[in-house]
């Protein structure tokens, strides 16, 4: 086995409590990675087609990479499954310490299927796995499930867990490790809740073995002396990802009253993150910087307790970016103490707090409308900006109480339950609701909202990375222009693939700031001993991307039927900000990045020649069958 991988993985039957080990065949390995890589692979040939999101059929997958655990930086791990949200392929990225703790407890992933009769979770101890009795942890949110946890295995332990709104199926809930550390998109924690799976607890001492330790020291001192010199990892370090909001918004970055406003109109005083959580200059705030495992640039920060009318408690997380402008600029709120609660809501009981933000955006505007009354909101009066508000309507989405129970699905669901023409302000693609990056500024992240196995996410890659920012990580880009629509596939293609390696080698995005791919390819050498060349390690991510594609097809899914809300379109141009009179030609940009997959244009099914190229016979056979 090559070095990068433990070599099994963990197949639990939670309905007959049978566990089965896999070994990973190197082959394998080397096509897929690891995460969402290996995660789909897997997934796709064992699990039948049609299967219920929510029923015993479907798999659910916590997958690390090959650096996962290694000293190259490397903390992340991926939670894998069709979406119940959006039906398609899911998966939901997470930092902190699980990913390398679920490696050192001596598995590379852990997959679920079946449903379990009664709350249970799975212990992992030095490849050791047990199926505990859960009932004590039902009802629990992830702080007191973390600490209950921890204290019968020991503080090492690394939990992932689900809330009381993944038990309750919520479909914005997520599985959260670390108190705060969200896998939060595609609705994965309601495939945990479902299977009554209430936690994953690892815990060991295994090593992941490298093929070439001097070389892996090697390139984490040059990364280490990246990391200490470049200043958006300077400023990472200082104000998180938080500190972007203000200027997002300024740009038109950050999308204002649920994608409808403009900051300078209607937004015009954003809340200075910059300064605000700047602890030399403002030290209100900060109690301590938190990072994810071995990681030098503790972008993470754990707060003070709060004061004033929210009091969330010491040692809460400090909102990210996403989150930030979920429940700031996107519901035009300017009280951040109420964004930190919020925040805190959403972790507690498990929510992503980018559908969550949406949803309460969604609602406002509805009531604003007359949509829904006072009557039907349990007489919160959602008003634009009203920080009460917002944070008393994230309480009752988290408990799915009253009017929340309406909103817990998210906002295509929820439009459907209120109708009157709700769904125009249901801003959303394929059931997914989008992430915090308008498309009017970068409209590269249109194709990627759109295309993408899994819709509206802000982890993939594409052409709004070389967009207007000139930098293409080394690789052979043709040039870009933001808004000039057609000659991007070839940057959307190569920017596509680039990400897709960064996730499944389980690296954290912000590395994107710093390395160029040619790193990436010298680093999986080291830790793997493959001679994979740069040629190579790209079409592997061509490969993932595809593979992520033929489940969605298998499974009856086409992209190119979702709708894109008129508004992250630019239908109609907004009269005036930075983003005035844009309309995003999408369709050009689509038709060309599908052809240069070789993807239909009408269907966006692989064609049986892409397939064979990229070493895909099983699903060739499938999607093209004789």
């Amino acid at each position: 086995m090559a070095g990068g991988y433990l070599g099994e993985v963990l197949h639990v039957n939670l309905t007959t409590g049978k566990m089965e080990i896999e070994s990973l065949q190197e082959r394998l390995c080397r096509e897929f990675l690891g995460g969402y890589g290996l995660g789909a692979r897997i997934i796709f040939t064992r699990q039948r087609r049609g299967a219920s999101a929510l029923g015993p059929d479907n798999h659910l997958g916590f997958a690390t990479g090959p650096l996962t655990g290694t000293p190259l930086y490397s903390p992340r791990f991926t939670v894998v499954g069709k979406s119940p949200l959006t039906g398609t392929w899911g998966d939901a990225n997470a930092g902190g310490s699980f990913g390398p703790m679920l490696r050192l407890a001596g598995y590379d992933a852990v997959f679920f299927t079946g449903i379990a009769d009664k709350p249970i979770y799975l212990l992992i101890r030095d490849s050791e796995a047990e199926l505990r009795d859960a009932a004590h942890l039902w009802g629990k949110d992830t702080y007191q499930t973390d600490d209950l946890l921890k204290a019968e295995w020991g503080k090492m332990a690394s939990v992932a867990c689900i809330g009381p709104s993944a038990e309750k199926l919520s479909l914005l809930s997520c599985v959260i490790n670390d108190k705060g550390r969200a896998a939060a998109r595609s609705g994965l924690g309601a495939v945990m809740g479902a299977k009554k799976l209430k936690a994953v607890v690892a815990l060991g001492n295994k090593i992941v073995p490298l093929a070439d330790k001097e070389a892996v020291e090697q390139i984490r001192s040059q990364w280490l002396k990246k990391i200490r010199t470049h200043p958006s990892m300077q400023r990472f370090t200082k104000l998180g990802t938080s500190g972007n909001l203000a200027s997002n918004a300024a740009i038109g970055d950050a999308p204002v009253k649920n994608w409808a406003g403009v900051a300078a109109r209607d937004y015009p005083n954003p809340i200075a993150i910059a300064a605000t959580f700047d602890e030399q200059k403002n030290p209100k705030y900060i109690q301590r910087p938190y990072t994810c495992w071995h990681c030098p640039v503790a972008c993470g920060a754990h707060l003070k307790e709060g004061e004033g009318v929210y009091h969330y408690p010491a040692g809460v997380h400090r909102p990210e970016y996403e989150s930030m402008a979920a429940f700031g600029s996107l519901c035009l709120n300017g009280n951040l103490e109420s964004i930190i609660a919020a925040n805190d809501i959403c972790n507690r009981y498990g929510l992503d707090t980018i559908s969550t933000g949406a949803t309460i955006a969604f609602a406002i505007e509805c009531y604003q409308n007359g949509l829904v009354t006072r009557q039907d909101t349990d007489g919160v009066e959602l008003n634009w900006g009203d920080d009460r508000a917002i944070v008393a309507m994230t309480e009752k989405v988290a408990r799915r109480e009253g009017f929340g129970d309406v909103l817990a699905d998210g906002v295509r669901v929820a439009a459907e339950r209120i109708g009157q023409g709700a769904k125009e302000y249901a801003i959303h693609i394929g059931g997914q609701e989008v992430a915090m990056h308008d498309p009017r500024l970068r409209p590269g992240w249109a194709t990627s909202y759109k295309i993408d196995a899994t819709p509206g996410r802000h982890t993939q890659g594409g052409a709004h990375l070389v967009e207007g920012r000139g930098g293409s990580h080394g690789l052979p880009v043709k040039p870009t222009q933001a808004f000039v629509y057609t000659g991007k596939a070839d940057a959307q293609r190569k920017m596509s693939s680039y990400v897709h390696i960064l996730n499944c080698l389980g690296m954290c995005m912000f590395n994107s700031n710093i390395l160029d791919f040619d790193v990436l390819v010298q680093s999986l050498r080291a830790v793997t001993g493959w001679d994979c060349t740069a040629e190579e390690l790209l079409n592997t991510g061509d490969r993932i991307a595809t593979m992520r594609m033929a489940f969605n097809i298998r499974e009856g899914i086409n992209p190119m039927a979702f709708d894109v809300p008129g508004r992250i379109l630019g239908h109609p141009p907004l009269p005036d900000g930075p983003t005035a009179g844009v309309t995003v030609d999408l369709d050009t940009q689509v038709n060309e990045y599908l052809q240069e997959m070789g993807w239909d244009p009408a269907t966006s099914r692989p064609s049986k020649k892409s397939l064979l190229e990229l070493g895909l016979k099983d699903e060739a056979h499938v999607l093209w069958p004789e």
